[in-house]
């Protein structure tokens, strides 16, 4: 057997298999990449335990495994730990955690005594089950990358969002991108500086007396007769959002659109979306939404070409930030 014979054999191959978490997102993925997705059975048994195991060889494989953390939350970050432990135990070459949202992520520091740091125990979990590598999108916050010492590959949606706006042909004179909180203004100046050079932006500044509890103090910026975009990297309760339109609607604005990466929409969610005086919300399909729960104001658009085109990359050991020409970072 000729040495390049030999290279060809023992070359790595590409295998993707997804979660029960969001087997819609996996499918599309696997189609970007013109591959089916491997074959894995994961089930549950009835004390509530997880069982998984690769129904075909991935000794040698470069191996993505898609889950994101939607509810059930721990179930489901469970089931990945277990997913991750089976591949390294047979023997895959790498192991990517894909995670389009990475649970926990908002756990990332102590505000008060005696609290977890949860997003670093979601880290450290990971990486104690055998993951190589983690592939996520649009973090809360930045500093959670500094919580793992294995490279993260950390994407954005915000191209696509801008995209589905632009599509909408607003004049740029006339539209105003609207950070919910003071956090997140690099993230909606982004988004403006792409929407147009002549985009303005505003801020809501809030309180939080509880978790999950929103309290719109002021806004900063004109926003009258103003097209206004409340732009998160999530929305769970949709408590900030509907109390941010609201709060714009007041101050003048003509209407107000919402967007997003994570479509958490836990508890009173989808109720306080439909009361609300927002016009659309545009999500992606980094998590699914609740069948029984759909409202028409919702609009989703898939991110599966972004994380697509990102594991081809990795699994090249090419650059991943070409793939944004370094534009799209949000830290």
């Amino acid at each position: 057997m000729t040495p390049s014979s030999i290279l060809t054999q023992y070359s790595k191959r590409l295998m993707v298999f997804c979660g029960r978490s969001i087997p819609s997102l996996g499918s599309r993925i696997a189609e970007h990449l013109e591959i089916k997705l491997g074959d894995i059975e994961a089930t549950t048994f009835s004390n509530g335990e997880i069982y998984v195991r690769y129904r075909e060889n991935i000794r040698g494989s470069d191996v993505f495994l898609i889950q994101s953390t939607s509810p059930p939350v721990n179930d489901n970050l469970m089931e990945l730990l277990v997913m991750i432990q089976a591949a390294n135990l047979a023997s895959a070459r790498r192991i990517t955690a894909v995670m389009p949202w990475l649970g926990y992520c908002r756990q990332d520091k102590k505000s008060a005594g005696r609290e977890p740091i949860s997003a670093k125990l979601v880290a450290d979990l990971l990486q104690v089950a055998g993951a190589d590598r983690v592939l996520t999108m649009d973090l809360h916050s930045g500093q959670v990358q500094g919580f793992f010492n294995i490279p993260v590959d950390h994407m954005t949606a915000l191209s696509i969002l801008v995209g589905h706006f632009r599509l909408m042909s607003l004049p740029q004179e006339e539209v105003v991108v609207v950070s919910p909180d003071v956090g997140g203004v690099k993230r909606a100046k982004k988004f403006a500086d792409k929407m147009g050079d002549h985009v303005d932006l505003a801020i809501l500044t809030k309180t939080r007396p509880i978790h999950n509890v929103a309290e719109i103090m002021q806004v900063i910026g004109d926003v009258q007769d103003k097209t206004c975009i409340m732009v998160d990297d999530m929305i769970d309760t949709g408590g900030t959002i509907a109390a941010g339109a609201e709060a714009l609607m007041e101050m003048g604005a003509r209407e107000v659109y919402a967007t997003c990466t994570h479509p958490v929409l836990s508890g009173p969610a989808y109720e306080r979306l439909q009361q609300s005086p927002v016009k659309e919300v545009v999500v992606t399909d980094t998590l699914p939404l609740n069948p029984d729960k759909k409202i028409s104001k919702i609009k989703v658009l898939s991110v599966a070409s972004t994380l697509a085109d990102t594991i081809q990359s990795v699994f090249r050991d090419e650059s991943v930030s070409k793939l944004f020409e370094g534009n799209d970072q949000l830290f």
